[in-house]
């Protein structure tokens, strides 16, 4: 599980991966009161074991701002 702390665009040689998983979001607070973004995602379809949790990422309110802005740049503000 990790925080993230900074967002930047990149221009690179990146390709869609063929591999499709689930996920879930919520939200948590940490001890401090600050309220979390989470995302989680879980193990393809093909993992050897059964399914759990695989990947979670939590997101601030500021950070939350900034990855808006970025999907809003890269889908178009009314996608």
């Amino acid at each position: 599980m990790a925080k993230i702390r900074s967002l930047a665009r990149v221009q690179g040689n990146s390709h869609a991966h063929p591999t499709e998983v689930d996920a879930e979001w919520s939200t948590v607070m940490t001890p401090g009161g600050e309220r979390l973004w989470q995302l989680s995602t879980f193990g393809s379809d093909t993992r050897a074991s059964k399914p759990k949790v695989s990947q979670t990422i939590q997101v601030d309110a500021e950070m939350a701002r900034r990855l808006q802005a970025a999907l809003a740049e890269a889908f178009g503000p009314n996608s």
